[in-house]
């Protein structure tokens, strides 16, 4: 699992006019080829009586799988164009299909590069982008006595409080990155002078809202 990667917020869509042609761009997550295709086929339906239906994925840890599609617009205008944004912008697990209908002036190779790259772009703008980083839940059992202060010391530091449950004692979990758990535990040791019960709990990604 990596530490952290970009990706879309979840699907989006967005429309732009060029040359009297519109080019929406739709955009969604996939972290799956099968997820990507069916997404790029959902989308062709739809929009079954478009010029284009043009389409891009780049999904896996390592970017391993790439693929890009014309869709009937000139060999490396369209799908490489989309693709390249992706790169460029370094979202991973993410699918976009660009469709376009055709408003009766050619922009021919270079202008359909710069179209179907702008509509791209534009469209992972308005979806919006966020970073997604691994972390720790660390569980913190403790008595009610010392609620007010780990509350107070934990929403003042660098950790992000998941949630509190409040049960026969007060179980508090945070988000911390892997590599400070050791560091957050002998903190907590030492907020709760050794009564407090610290265990690790599952590896979870957050997602943070960024601008790409």
């Amino acid at each position: 699992m990596l530490p952290r990667y970009f990706t879309v917020k979840n699907y989006g869509d967005h429309e732009i006019n060029i040359q009297k042609s519109r080019f929406i761009a739709y955009i969604a997550r996939a972290e799956t080829e099968e997820e990507a295709q069916a997404f790029i086929q959902k989308i062709k339906k739809q929009n079954w009586d478009a010029t284009h239906n043009c389409s891009a994925y780049m999904i896996g840890e390592n970017d391993q799988i790439q693929k890009a599609n014309d869709d009937g617009e000139p060999s490396g205008t369209a799908g490489v164009p989309i693709l390249e944004v992706l790169k460029k912008k370094q979202l991973k697990d993410t699918v976009v299909v660009i469709t376009r209908y055709f408003g009766g002036i050619k922009l021919g190779a270079g202008g359909l590069i710069r179209a179907y790259g702008k509509a791209t772009s534009e469209g992972i703008d308005a979806t919006g982008v966020v970073e997604r980083k691994l972390m720790r839940v660390m569980h913190t059992k403790v008595d009610y006595t010392w609620l007010g202060k780990l509350e107070n010391e934990l929403r003042s530091s660098v950790y992000a409080l998941k949630e509190i449950h409040y049960l026969d004692t007060v179980e508090i979990e945070t988000y911390v990155i892997e590599e400070e758990t050791g560091h957050f535990t002998e903190w907590m040791v030492e907020l709760t002078n050794g009564q407090g019960e610290i265990t690790e709990g599952a590896l979870v990604y957050l997602e943070e809202d960024v601008e790409k």
